[in-house]
């Protein structure tokens, strides 16, 4: 049963909720499918590629000038891979003669690379992160508000695994969700959930719906970064959004 948040005020006793992601066995790292920042664009793709760490199917695609993309590589190396495409390890070597490797140039390569972020709503930024109040249990604001109207589709803002979606206390119907750089996102108040605990999710994937669940004045967002999946470790969301490439 998922612990209270402690979003607003009058929630006097701080529950923290435990961690719900097991850390993974082994050299495998679990990385998200889409390209992230620095992705560069290389000469001409050789016939195999050893994967290094922090590498993406979807970086290693852009840069060997895949045609089809990751999943072109994917279906080309998943009997090395397994049944999960976001996790490759270090040393790894992945065909690229089964994926077509193209001789696309440096600038269309350049030009297709994305940050592999987005923003998790669009609507305007209500509340900003760290306005001092006494409606707020910390006494400050621990995320940022979007504005939207009940029923607007909330995405990711990156690749990641959900590590729980439900009702938490004043948070309301809420998820959280980890991501490959170890930060945590989590998005309250929703009128309803699309994901569940244990999914893995892309960036911009729809996780569910805007509402006004929990202890709230209207409809809105609640968007929040942390260093871990508990109230009390938030960061300045905006400034991370901005970090990977994303304008708000």
């Amino acid at each position: 049963m998922p612990a209270k948040g402690m979003h607003r005020r009058p929630k006097s006793q701080r529950i923290t909720r435990a961690a719900a992601l097991a850390s993974a066995g082994g050299a495998a790292l679990a990385l998200p499918l889409l390209g992230a920042t620095g992705a560069h664009a290389a000469p001409a793709a050789s016939t195999t590629y050893t994967v290094k760490a922090g590498d993406t199917l979807a970086k290693i695609a852009t840069a060997q000038h895949v045609d089809g993309g990751w999943k072109k590589l994917y279906e080309a190396n998943k009997s090395a891979i397994g049944s999960d495409a976001a996790v490759i390890k270090p040393g790894m070597k992945l065909t690229l003669d089964g994926a077509a490797a193209s001789g696309s140039t440096a600038t269309t390569a350049s030009a297709t690379n994305t940050t592999g972020y987005e923003k998790p709503v669009d609507g305007a930024i209500g509340t900003p992160y760290h306005q001092n109040g006494a409606m707020w249990s910390s006494g400050y604001h621990t995320g940022t508000d979007f504005v939207v109207p009940t029923g607007t589709a909330i995405k990711a803002v990156g690749a990641g695994t959900v590590v729980s979606a439900g009702l938490d206390g004043a948070y309301g119907n809420e998820v959280v969700i980890q991501h490959a750089d170890g930060k945590y996102s989590q998005y309250a108040h929703m009128s309803s959930l699309g994901v569940s605990a244990g999914q893995h999710v892309t960036a911009g994937q729809q996780i569910g719906l805007s509402g006004a669940t929990g202890n709230v004045t209207g409809p809105h967002l609640h968007f929040e970064i942390r260093t871990s999946p508990s109230y009390g470790s938030d960061l300045d969301p905006l400034a991370y959004l901005r970090e990977h490439g994303v304008q708000v």
